[in-house]
This record gives structure tokens, sequence and C-alpha cells, in this order.
């Protein structure tokens, strides 16, 4: 195993420390792990507050700032943050507006956020709202979930909801539009290598070098099969079709298409996959209203790479569109 860190043991605590050496307008609690934007809390507004295991960096905490998150909480690497770090970061944004907590249908996430919140709620009165993801049309139930993984979806739910909240929307209406980006949005991975957790120093699982996995999770999860390498364009038909069949995407006001790097894999071949993406778009009959190609929700090292659409209609594009500023997605300002 080659990376680059002290101690396995140390990894999470010492990207943190980068983090908040590199980005002085977040403020970073060491001790719980969380990140917060600067000016949190801001009164009147919403919290949001997000997290789960460390390892699909700039997932969650790249996401901290105006125009998305308020609080991160970072978990050992691919794994669950506690409750007392949830409680931490959401008395940590409380700004009198309530909280929303928006989680990854990860059993460790879904089932400590609920504690989060119930402490929460039994110590201060905040009300708090959790809104669970779980896009990932590859597998129904896998090692982490019961039901559908959140994955994909979970970039473009931040970025469309820190934009209502920061317009000042009410909890209620912020929680909805998290409900209808989850329920309009949907994501397919494959991986061409494994990743290697730093306390394990290898692999997570072994595959060929002519296999890839087809329907892969972001913690290196098996999915729905392994077959020979092919060329990219039918690997976005791979990914793209199970997608359209799963929801209805032509006509209306388009989607917005992205596709994201799982940590391993240059810009040149997720802006090639993206070309195909498209073309496989344009044959089925979906307008691409918005995209985004990049690494965002990575699995470490691995190779591969996610395909997610999202139905939008003219608010979500507006609230896409809205500025944001954070250390892994930025524009408008």
């Amino acid at each position: 195993m080659k990376k680059l860190i002290n101690d396995p043991a140390d990894v999470v605590a010492d990207a943190l420390r980068g983090m908040a050496a590199a980005h002085p307008e977040l403020r970073v609690d060491h001790e719980n792990r969380v990140v917060f934007r600067g000016d949190a809390p801001v009164r009147g507004k919403v919290g949001l507050v997000s997290g789960g295991g460390s390892g699909h960096e700039p997932m969650h905490g790249g996401f901290v700032g105006p125009g998305m998150l308020d609080a991160a909480c970072a978990g050992e690497v691919f794994t669950s943050p506690v409750p007392d770090q949830m409680v931490a970061a959401t008395t940590g944004v409380d700004g009198g507006a309530g909280v929303l907590h928006i989680v990854k249908n990860y059993t460790g996430d879904v089932m400590n956020f609920e504690m989060a919140a119930e402490l929460v709620a039994a110590e201060s009165g905040t009300e708090v709202v959790a809104v669970v993801t779980d896009d990932d049309v590859a597998v129904q139930d896998s090692l982490y979930t019961a039901g559908r993984r959140g994955v994909g979806v979970t970039v473009l739910l931040e970025k469309l909801v820190g934009a209502a909240a920061e317009q000042g929307r009410p909890l209620a209406e912020v929680a909805d539009v998290a409900r209808t980006v989850n329920a309009q949005g949907r994501s397919m991975g494959m991986a061409l290598t494994s990743c290697t957790v730093p306390a394990a120093g290898k692999p997570t699982f072994d595959l060929p070098e002519d296999e890839m996995e087809i329907g892969v999770g972001i913690h290196g999860e098996p999915g729905r099969r392994r077959v020979k390498l092919a060329p990219a364009r039918e690997i976005a038909e791979m990914l793209v079709e199970p997608v359209l069949s799963d929801l209805e995407f032509s006509g209306g006001d388009g989607v917005i298409a992205f596709v994201n790097g799982l940590g391993g894999t240059p810009l040149i071949e997720l802006y090639l996959m993206y070309a195909e993406v498209a073309r496989v778009l344009e044959k089925s009959g979906v307008t691409i209203a918005r995209s985004l190609v990049g690494n965002y929700m990575t699995s470490l090292d691995m190779a591969g790479c996610s395909v997610t659409l999202l139905k939008v209609d003219d608010d979500l594009v507006r609230l896409w569109d809205a500025p944001v500023r954070t250390p892994g997605l930025r524009w408008g300002v």
C-alpha cells in the first residue's frame, strides 16, 4: 500500500487539520470532527447538516459553506459518525429556524442520525427533520443498507437544498425540496479497480485486469454483475439504461446530468464518459438542462464512475444556478 499518510489510525484527524489550514473560512471542531461554515449558526436560516464515513471527499466536508451545508460530521473511513458528533453539528447550526438532516441510506447513518435528532429535540426542543437519499438503482439491498443506497443524488440535493435554505425558505419547504430531489433522481456506478482502506492496507476486493464491476457501491460493495472490460460507449449504456428504465426522464424541463468520478479516474476519462452519456440521453430523447463532471463523491482511490440523472423544473434550475461557495463546489460568487 502506497498512501500519503502518517499513521492509518490518524488519517481522518490529520485530514481535518489540513482542511482547517487550507480553508480558514470554515471552522473545524476537531474534538467532535465536525466541519462548520464559519458564520454558523446563521440566525433565521434553516440549518443543514449531513455527514458520513470519511473516504468520499469532497463529500461531505468539502460541501460546507454558503449555498450548501452548514455542517458535516466526519466518521472514520467508511464508518458512520456517532450520534454525539451529529448532536454537536445540529446544535452548532441551530439558528432558530430548525435543522434538516441529509442522510444517505446506510444503516449506521440512518440509525445514528435518528438518535441524534431525538437527543437534540429532548434537550433543546429544536425541530429536526431528516430526509434520506436512496437513489442507487443497482441493488435493492447491500452489505451496508436496507433498501437502495444513497449515492450521487446526495451531492445535487445538498446544493439545491442549500440554495433553498439560503433564500430563507422555512424548514417544511426546504425539506420538501429535498424529498422532491430524492424522488426525481437516480444513479448507477461502476468500478475498474477496488479501493484500499488505509487501516486494511490492501484492496477491498479482487478485480482482475480484464474485468469491471457494474453497480458497485461507494464503499466497494459488489454490484449487479462482474463483466469483461468494455469501451466507454458500452459502459455508458450499461449505466444509463438502468437509470432510464427506473424513472421516466424524457419530456418536461430536462435533467441535471452528473458524471462522478470515484477518486482514481482522471478528468480526461470522466469527460469522455460524459460525452458518451450525453449521446445515450440524446438518443433516448432526454434533454440536458445542466451538467456536472468531476470527483465529488469518491471511494478513496477507486477507479470508476457513476452517472446520476435528476429531473428538474424551473425552480430546481434556479436553485442549481444560485451562488455556492464551498471548497468542493463554487460558482456565482
